[in-house]
């Protein structure tokens, strides 16, 4: 294109479209990661949730295999078989607090469930990050794009300041989700 034709592409507006370009990439990273870490949050959110349930329904067992076996206890004429029914049932009962050998006991349990809490909260905190990066991100774009019909400099500062704050919080989300908590 020949200069007089209006076709010369200002050199200021080729760097705020390189800037662009790189604004919608940061975008769509953290987009995606945020999305992934959503619903890896909401399973181990299932998870806990899952094992909870399951160490409640470990302790109605305890509590009715102990409550049967003390009831027996302490009838007045307890013979052999129902001293061995009592211990059978107090057995069964302190497998049901601890059975490390298949991670089913109910303190095996509750380590596991506050495990998978502790992972979804971490989870939700790198979700919380990736959110405020992308809001940075489509501000600065809006910016950018903005110095660009108005040819306002300032606009295109702003845009690099939060775009820079958008791959702070990316990174934030990626090395120590839960080092900044702003909401």
């Amino acid at each position: 294109m020949s200069a007089g034709h209006g076709h010369d592409v200002d050199p200021s507006n080729k760097r705020i479209a390189l800037l662009i370009s790189v604004l919608a990439l940061v975008l769509a990273l953290s987009e995606t990661l945020g999305k992934s870490t959503q619903t890896d949050a909401l399973g181990a959110n299932i998870e806990a949730t899952n094992l909870w349930a399951f160490f409640q329904a470990k302790s109605i067992r305890q509590t009715t295999v102990r409550t049967a076996a003390e009831g027996m206890a302490a009838q007045p004429a307890l013979g052999e078989a129902g001293r061995k029914q009592v211990e059978a049932w107090n057995k069964t009962a302190d497998r049901y607090q601890s059975e490390p050998e298949t991670g089913e006991g109910r303190k095996e349990l509750a380590d596991r469930a506050k495990a998978a809490e502790t992972r979804r909260d971490r989870l939700l905190a790198a979700y919380h990050q990736y959110e405020l990066a992308s809001a940075a991100v489509q501000i600065a774009i809006v910016l950018a794009s903005a110095s660009i019909v108005t040819g306002m400099a300032a606009l295109a500062s702003a845009s690099m300041g939060l775009g820079a704050v958008g791959i702070a919080f990316c990174l934030i989300g990626i090395l120590a989700p839960t080092a900044v908590h702003l909401f």
